[in-house]
């Protein structure tokens, strides 16, 4: 039977609340910074293909721009494994800082390249180099803001704090939303393509460089303190993560990949779904966009209180039913194209996305010892992100169009809840553990041969 790890000297219950204020701000931040790229990419993607590829052919220049987005995608994973070990050797505030400033510089880059026009082939090369390194900076931010903050909160009210890092990204997104629409309202049309779509990119030189300032007044969170004050700390997080934590990754994957596919088809693809299918204009999609993302941010600490009354695996069960039974009606209701019922069915959508959301943030570090939680959450995060998330709107698109069905990616994110619930169900119950390292720290649920077969 599995025990819960003992609680050190440095105990996270004995921060202050103002310390913990402080954490979470300076978290929340860097995943801001993070997810405020990638929607402002996609927001002004038209506008983007225009710049930077041949002109001649818009269509092939939107999905040149898409491809573009995909190969940020693709390395995140390696993102998360570089600095999930750094971050289990050096401490989580020191790499935190780095991404960070990565995040905000390659953001920030993007406004300042030169067009096609300019330079030629060199601007879209550019331009890819400098997704690349948001995606792999990107790769080490969530995961690692998640494991400061719960190193941070007391053991009983992980999730209550933890659930501000998810308020930021669903306010990452209506940020971007509201100033990309903000945007296009207030300069003229010439003036927006001249250099106004510059600005959005722009604005996340400041934000970058407050949230370094907020990271380096931190010190280093408690758990880490009491693991680097053990006589001889491990420093192959890696080769211990996949040896020894090999049915967890694969029962949280599981379970995150719900995580990411409802997320990517509530923020991204909805809007979508309801102009292409609904017939809804721009601004009524984006409208009905933004009332859902910050119906969202506001749900988040709501459902982080109910994951710590009720437990995860509860919230697990809740999370994939609320999808499965919600879909449907959120489809239909977006199709209508207008305006309040396309809010509605956004919204129905973001429920169950928010509650996979909050208790995905708080699972991360729940799930894995100290000694390896940067490397072992950074990694199942971003693999499953790249598989299930990056993938949604195309594969959603793929399946409207193979089938003729325009509820067919309904089918396929309740086939995927399914996956999740499977995954979720057989991970441990971990809301009264405490992350202070310790030798008792419970072993993996099953053995991954057992886990599979069953």
């Amino acid at each position: 039977m599995s025990v819960s790890p003992a609680t050190s000297e440095l105990s996270s219950d004995n921060v202050s609340i103002a310390t913990l204020r402080k954490v979470i701000a300076a978290s929340a931040i860097g995943n801001f910074v993070e997810w405020f790229d990638f929607a402002i990419y996609g927001f002004l993607a038209v506008i983007i293909a225009q710049h930077f590829f041949p002109p001649g052919n818009p269509t092939l220049a939107l999905l040149q721009t898409f491809a573009v987005f995909a190969v940020s995608f693709a390395l995140r994973p390696l993102g998360g494994i570089f600095f999930g070990m750094l971050g289990d050797r050096i401490g989580r505030k020191r790499v935190l800082s780095v991404t960070v400033l990565l995040m905000a510089g390659s953001t920030t880059l993007i406004g300042l390249l030169p067009t096609y026009t300019s330079i030629g082939l060199f601007a879209p090369l550019l331009l890819a180099l400098a997704r690349c390194l948001q995606g792999f900076s990107a790769g080490g931010e969530y995961a690692g803001a998640c494991a400061f903050v719960m190193e941070h909160a007391p053991r009983e009210r992980k999730a209550r704090y933890g659930s501000f890092v998810p308020v930021s990204t669903f306010l990452a997104f209506a940020t971007a939303a509201t100033l990309a629409y903000v945007v296009g309202l207030v300069m003229s049309e010439d003036t927006l393509q001249s250099w106004g779509w510059r600005v959005p990119f722009l604005v996340a030189a400041p934000l970058g460089l407050v949230g370094l300032y907020m990271r380096l007044k931190l010190d280093e969170s408690p758990a880490f303190q009491a693991l680097k004050a053990e006589p001889e700390a491990p420093h192959a997080p890696l080769k211990e993560t996949l040896s020894q934590h090999g049915s967890t990754l694969v029962c949280l994957s599981a379970f995150i990949s719900a995580t990411a596919l409802s997320f990517y088809m509530f923020t991204t693809y909805f809007a979508t779904y309801m102009q292409v299918v609904g017939g809804a204009s721009r601004s009524v999609a984006l409208m009905a966009s933004l009332g859902a993302l910050i119906f969202a941010a506001v749900l988040c600490p709501i459902i982080g209180r109910y994951a710590d009354w009720v437990g995860r695996r509860k919230t697990i069960l809740t999370a994939c039913l609320s999808l499965i039974f919600a879909v449907f009606p959120a489809y239909i209701l977006a199709g209508k194209g207008e305006l309040w019922s396309a809010m509605l069915g956004a919204s129905m959508m973001a429920v169950g996305a928010v509650i996979c959301g909050v208790v995905t943030a708080v699972l991360l570090s729940e799930q894995f010892p100290t000694r390896v939680r940067y490397t072992a959450s950074a990694l199942c995060y971003n693999v499953a992100y790249t598989i299930f998330g990056g993938t949604a709107p195309l594969v959603a698109t793929w399946l409207i169009d193979i089938t003729g069905l325009q509820l067919s990616p309904a089918f396929y994110l309740i086939a995927i809840s399914l996956l999740a619930l499977w995954g979720g169900m057989k991970l441990p119950e971990s809301s009264k553990w405490s992350l202070n390292d310790d030798a008792a720290w419970p072993s993996p649920p099953t053995p991954l041969s057992a886990s599979l077969r069953s």
